[in-house]
């Protein structure tokens, strides 16, 4: 247990990794529901002996009899009529000395996909909970099946369909994916076997052993289905795929080019990738001449690369869940997403080596026509190509609420010119004192607005303690401020040395990758619209502006106010004007996090304070202002 995360955690309030609690007559009762919380999610920490004692701020209350409460609550973690399952080691409980009073700290990890759903009580489908920011709410109950399906051994694309059959298949479809077949392997044994053999070898038919049952797969359906019969009530009705090409300055063009069920195709899976992979790979700067078989031995690792991240968004997806394959392409990036959780932790899936599919039929069919790895290679082969091209690493999210999973390639280098030029202007000779990490950590808080330790694990293979020197060495160098704690902390470019850029529209490039960074406490829904570029968004406002200040003076002023008082203040700040977070916390001077946790969320729930992106919450550009209608004073 590290005693200064926990200090750090008190000063800025609860989120998405730490809970507090007062535990003055014993162990609280929404214990179990944090418990289940966390562990359904991302792992986290409960604090027991901590008391709320105003609106965000937390009071080290202590624990009477501390020894007493850890044996209770371990007598509670073992009992299966209290919760699902103990995931806890003896050192994931502490008894920890804060303030000189004792409070007891418990550490949870994430439940790997066969522990989920871990639930209190003994009905899984009224005691399951998941951790949304700072708060805990209880799954729906298509949120517990989808987490039982996915604890199956049997992927989710195996079931037989009762009353489909080979006539609701795509002939034409079929066909085109033999051809694809005889290209890769010419002698491959299967392609000797008729249509619905050949859907056996694949897994999109299936003969159940048990109960005699026969017939067309979910496999079989969604890769050579037709339209109609794939989104029949009895088939997959939530089905979706949808590619976005944005390739237009005029803001309002929302995309250059559509593919989507528009009734025009058949719309199946393996029409869908036909379709996007030439798009996909249409314009890349890169030598490379495609053959009329798609699948070249000789093109380069980056297209290599998009295939393998647009095949996974296909064989990952959760198609009984919302939004649908989601394919969008920009100028600077690809954007990948897909309906479902990540059945392995982030950390997993950058490490490699280990392979987890929702849909392994849909793999092995792609993996036949060149298409997908399946020994856990693929985000390997995803990270060879990027940086073979010096490019920045591709970000991954999970998010909740509706469950998605999405991934980022941006186009854009490592070491922008522009970036390494404004360092130099800031630093001059000293510049030649920083390291090569130094310099990545500090250009990535440029390029994407902040920086993570696990951000940077993606570009090095430093030991994430090297990573945390060099960041908080950076923190005492006064170039980097440190927002947050523990795995969510995050850096940013101290405004001291490097003034924020509020006067106009920053390049392109900055703009569109720091849309995409890694936000896990956000309720985005990325696939609701299209990406704004509108140039109008950004903001002009002088935070020198001696109006804003004497506005902001007693809070600057004073370290404590009371959260009313601090509302007041914001909301007269933002009155008639955007003003983005940055420039909030700075007028403030108040720390970014705890700014936007106690008082920007309670505002906008409250309804008297607007985003400027209301259906992109984490969008570069995002501003706030007041609701006049609703504050006319």
């Amino acid at each position: 247990m590290n005693i200064q995360d926990l200090l750090n955690a008190l000063q800025l309030g609860e989120d998405k990794d730490w809970e507090f609690k007062s535990a003055k007559g014993g162990l609280p009762g929404s214990l179990w529901e944090s418990y289940s919380a966390m562990a359904n999610t991302d792992g986290g920490c409960i604090v027991l002996g901590v008391k709320e004692s105003g609106e965000g701020e937390f009071e080290v209350q202590g624990l009477d009899s501390p020894d007493q409460l850890e044996q209770n609550f371990w007598d509670l973690a073992n009992n299966r009529n209290k919760v699902s399952l103990n995931l806890l080691s003896n050192d994931d409980v502490q008894i920890v000395q804060v303030e000189e009073k004792q409070v007891l700290v418990i550490q949870i990890r994430r439940a790997t996909r066969k522990e989920r759903p871990v639930y209190v009580g003994q009905n899984p489908l009224t005691g399951t909970y998941r951790r949304y920011r700072e708060g805990d709410y209880k799954c729906s109950q298509d949120e517990v099946g989808r987490m039982l399906a996915d604890q199956s051994e049997q992927p989710a694309d195996s079931l037989i369909l009762a009353n489909f059959g080979m006539d609701d298949l795509d002939k034409k479809s079929l066909e085109q994916y033999r051809n694809r077949f005889v290209s890769r392997s010419p002698a491959h044994p299967w392609l000797k076997e008729s249509d619905q053999v050949l859907l056996e070898k694949l897994g999109g038919w299936r003969n159940d052993r048990q109960t005699g049952e026969s017939g067309l797969t979910v496999a079989g359906l969604l890769m050579f289905g037709k339209d109609e019969a794939i989104r029949d009530p009895d088939g997959v009705p939530q089905y979706n795929v949808d590619y976005r090409e944005h390739l237009s300055d005029d803001p309002d063009v929302r995309w250059t080019d559509r593919i989507t069920l528009d009734g025009t195709w058949s719309g199946n899976v393996f029409q869908f990738y036909q379709r996007v992979i030439t798009r996909l790979l249409a314009d890349l700067k890169v030598p490379f001449q495609m053959g009329k078989e798609l699948f070249r031995k000789d093109e380069t690792i980056v297209h290599e690369a998009i295939r393998e991240a647009f095949v996974n968004a296909l064989v990952h997806a959760d198609y009984r869940g919302q939004g649908g394959v989601v394919i969008q392409k920009y100028r600077d990036r690809f954007e990948l997403s897909n309906p479902g959780t990540l059945l392995l932790s982030i950390e997993q899936i950058l490490q490699g080596g280990i392979s987890e599919c929702r849909n392994k039929s849909l793999q092995l069919m792609f993996q036949q026509i060149g298409g997908g790895e399946k020994a856990g290679s693929g985000i390997d082969k995803i990270r060879q190509g990027w940086a073979s091209q010096k490019w920045r690493w591709p970000i991954i999210q999970g998010k909740v609420q509706p469950d998605r999973v999405k991934l980022t390639l941006p186009m854009v280098s490592l070491l922008p010119e522009e970036s390494l030029q404004r360092l130099e202007a800031v630093l001059g000779k000293n510049l030649g004192e920083l390291d090569r990490h130094e310099v990545q950590a500090i250009v990535t808080a440029e390029v994407e607005q902040s920086v993570t330790n696990l951000r940077l694990q993606q570009f090095s293979h430093q030991h994430s303690a090297d990573i945390s020197r060099v960041l908080q060495g950076l923190v005492s160098k006064k170039l980097l401020v440190k927002d947050g704690y523990g795995r969510w902390a995050s850096y940013r470019l101290s405004p001291d040395k490097f003034p924020p850029k509020v006067e106009g529209a920053s390049s392109s490039a900055h703009s569109d990758v720091s849309s995409a960074r890694s936000d896990v406490s956000s309720a985005r829904n990325d696939d609701s619209s299209a990406h704004n570029d509108d140039s109008s968004a950004h903001n002009d406002v002088n935070t020198d502006d001696p109006e804003l200040l004497e506005i902001a003076r007693p809070a600057r002023e004073k370290s404590r106010l009371p959260p009313e008082e601090m509302a007041k203040i914001i909301l007269l700040l933002c009155k008639r004007r955007f003003l983005t977070l940055e420039q909030i916390s700075l007028l403030l001077e108040r720390n970014q996090n705890s700014i936007r946790q106690r008082h920007l969320k309670k505002l906008i729930n409250e309804q008297v304070l607007q985003l400027r992106y209301p259906d992109e919450p984490t969008h570069p550009d995002q501003a706030y202002t007041t609701n006049i209608k609703e504050n006319e004073s």
